[in-house]
């Protein structure tokens, strides 16, 4: 089926398939429990190749490239969203305070994470390139002094001063596997590799986020860990990017739309400001096409509004009409809990390794 939406009662495919691997990689029934034992054999070959890739970046010649520019990668270990976007845009900002003329560096998938990053920050030049040593070297041309690699972590052949893990409260357990038994795109030994290991929490309790925090300094003794709380910031209309009153969700029936990896934590996000929440979750990215709007707005009817992430408002807004009903979103604001002074040093290392650039292009894009 082509179009990963939940109609009505009708679950959406993709989302679907989603659960069903969360059943399996967090589930504590026996049948989840089967589930892990019998993927476990793929399991371990995956981890094993994964460990020889890493390995092969840092010992074979060739294996890591010069960046053009002082590097801070961004990236997880796992599956889902843990919250790169946001936590990338608010570096960028702290770095640009500083005085230095960042620029992210991303793949782009999906295309809307571009779109995000430049409504966060706008005037940060943002390069989309699968090759992220030759999209350093853009934006260097653009006049950057540094670059923020977005999601970069498992992308180890640009060499980076500063290496950031994301891992978020709300997915997280001590016995997560790799995959495909587990969400963990590398064995938990490559926390090793980082120099910062950041927990963010959405919807996680701070009890909850302390708990992990104190789990991971348990296994990568040796890598500093922060704790970051991505609240939900204000609300705003979407077709104006008019700011709405904090208490605008307060007892508002809302259908709640969301294409993130992670959209239970936008969902339970929505109800903790007092909304009345319907879920219409996509499959992480989802472009939204003609038919997605026409089947939200007829559905919108029966609510007071509809609500979705920045991530989701940078391409629905544009297909919306005020004629369909109230579009809001509600984007994520990066609130530093614990490791203040780890990641001020964090940052410190990237500015200090600045060095001057001959602009050869136009303004940022």
């Amino acid at each position: 089926m082509r179009h990963a939406f939940k109609h009505y009662s009708r679950p959406c495919p993709a989302h679907e398939s989603m659960s069903l691997a969360s059943r399996v990689w967090y589930g504590a029934g026996p049948a989840a429990r089967a589930s892990r034992v019998t993927l476990l054999p793929a399991s371990w070959l995956y981890g094993t190749v994964m460990r020889l890739r890493a390995w092969s970046f840092r010992h074979l010649p060739g294996g890591i490239a010069q960046s053009p520019l002082p590097a801070l990668s961004i990236g997880n270990l796992s599956v889902g969203g843990t919250g790169k976007t946001p936590i990338a845009a608010w570096a960028a900002a702290r770095l640009r305070e500083a005085g230095a003329s960042p620029a992210i560096v991303m793949r782009g998938y999906g295309g809307d994470e571009p779109l995000v990053h430049a409504r966060l920050n706008p005037g940060i030049a943002v390069i989309s390139a699968t090759d992220r040593i030759s999209g350093a070297a853009q934006a260097r041309d653009h006049g950057a002094d540094c670059v923020i690699l977005d999601d970069a972590f498992q992308h180890q052949r640009i060499s980076r001063v500063a290496d950031w893990v994301l891992v978020a409260a709300e997915q997280w357990t001590d016995h997560l596997r790799v995959l495909p038994a587990g969400p963990l795109r590398e064995p938990l030994g490559a926390l090793r590799r980082a120099s910062l290991i950041i927990v963010t929490r959405k919807s996680a309790s701070t009890s909850d986020a302390e708990r992990v925090e104190a789990s991971l300094a348990e296994r990568a003794a040796e890598v500093p860990v922060a704790r970051i709380h991505l609240a939900a910031g204000p609300i705003v209309e979407a077709l104006t990017e008019q700011p709405l009153p904090a208490e605008t969700l307060t007892g508002r029936r809302v259908l709640a739309v969301a294409a993130i990896g992670n959209p239970d934590s936008f969902f339970a996000q929505l109800r903790e400001l007092g909304a009345h929440v319907t879920e219409r979750a996509f499959s992480d990215h989802h472009a939204f096409d003609a038919l997605d709007v026409r089947t939200l707005a007829s559905e919108a009817r029966a609510y007071d509004a509809v609500v979705c992430t920045l991530k989701d408002a940078v391409k629905l807004a544009p297909q919306w009409t005020p004629a369909f009903s109230p579009l809001w979103y509600v984007s994520q604001h990066a609130m530093i809990e614990s490791g203040k002074g780890v990641l001020d040093r964090a940052l410190a290392t990237i500015l200090a390794a600045r060095r001057v650039v001959e602009t050869t292009a136009g303004p940022p894009a």
